[in-house]
């Protein structure tokens, strides 16, 4: 079969791989739809501060095998699979930081998301990691399950109010989520900002305040004029740029929320003036990745027509396109969701 794979710098390849075998809990999904996320583009063309390497977890399918002792799933169910899966009993856990689990690191899929099979660990069937999928849940529309969870972790992280104000730095994929997300939620004013005219101009169709360009000298007074001056209650920061972050300090109001969702690079550094953070006493929450329950969440608004995903996907590749469809995302012209799909009958 085949999956695709990082081989050097700015290299992705399809290779030939030995059909994955599955142990007695463990199920095989069949791809049929994978979503390309801002981490998949830094393992390839930046430094990625996680350690795996494998590409493609947004994965979507049919479960076309599964383990002897494997109860609640059966051949040919739809389903959406996470791909890690903490233990919810170590210290980290029990105090909510599901991600910075050993566990949640070392479990995954194989080879990867990116394939045209691939299995899902006993671990993960067994711990939530699976959700079945109704009929009327496109595989499309449930790749986009695990980036809306993410979305939903970093909100869940911070205190917001009905008729709050927000900005989000970085317009891509994962920026309009957190877009739909504030208009679920009752935000009152909402700013987007990135350099990509493509996306600001796709943002607008979403009925938000402004879509500024983020080198426009007079963005943080666009700003002030919507909030009486004050800034914004909250900034969500959906890109690695630390420019951003930097903007995000004058932007943010006294006593607001700082969010740092983006993928930075590995390694990155910036010079921050302090006394600025701490007189106008910012919060700062970076949030990483999702757990199960941010994952439920995510499907249940899908689910409920609450936040409609569809809207976000721009391009469809083949997955033996999948170097094609990553560069593409990468330059990020005129595209905001990219997703990879695989054909029903394998090769």
């Amino acid at each position: 079969m085949k999956a695709a794979y990082v081989d050097g710098p700015s290299n992705v390849v399809i290779k030939n791989v030995e059909k994955p075998q599955i142990g007695n809990g463990d199920i095989l999904v069949r791809m049929r739809a994978c979503g390309i996320c801002g981490s998949d583009l830094e393992k390839i063309y930046d430094q990625y501060s996680q350690p795996s390497m494998k590409l493609g977890h947004e994965p979507a399918g049919i479960i076309s095998q599964i383990g002897s002792s494997v109860n609640n799933f059966k051949a040919g169910d739809r389903v959406f699979v996470h791909h890690h899966v903490p233990c919810y009993s170590c210290h980290f856990c029990l105090h909510g930081n599901e991600t910075m689990c050993r566990k949640y690191s070392e479990t995954n899929l194989t080879p990867c998301g990116l394939a045209e099979e691939f299995v899902v660990p006993e671990w993960n069937v067994l711990h939530g990691g699976v959700i079945k999928l109704p009929d009327h849940i496109s595989f499309e529309e449930a790749s986009m399950i695990e980036p809306l969870a993410c979305c939903i972790r970093a909100w869940n992280k911070i205190k917001f109010k009905k008729g709050d104000s927000v900005a989000i730095l970085g317009a891509g994929p994962t920026g309009m989520m957190h877009v739909m997300l504030s208009k679920a939620f009752g935000m009152k004013e909402i700013f987007c900002f990135d350099i990509n005219d493509f996306r600001l101009n796709f943002a607008k169709q979403f009925g938000i305040t402004e879509a500024i360009r983020s080198t426009a000298p007079d963005g943080y007074e666009k700003i002030l004029s919507k909030t009486q001056n004050r800034g914004v209650d909250v900034v969500v920061v959906a890109t690695g740029s630390l420019n951003a972050i930097a903007q995000s300090i004058d932007f943010v109001r006294k006593g607001g929320t700082i969010v740092l969702f983006g993928v930075p690079s590995r390694d990155a550094k910036m010079s921050v003036d302090v006394s600025k953070v701490y007189s106008k006493e910012i919060t700062i929450a970076p949030s990483y990745a999702a757990s199960e329950n941010d994952t439920n969440s995510a499907f249940k608004l899908i689910d409920e027509g609450m936040i409609d995903v569809k809207k976000l996907v721009t391009h469809k590749f083949d997955l033996l396109e999948s170097a094609k469809a990553l560069q593409y995302a990468h330059q990020g012209n005129d595209s905001m969701k990219i997703i990879i799909t695989n054909a029903e009958t394998l090769n």
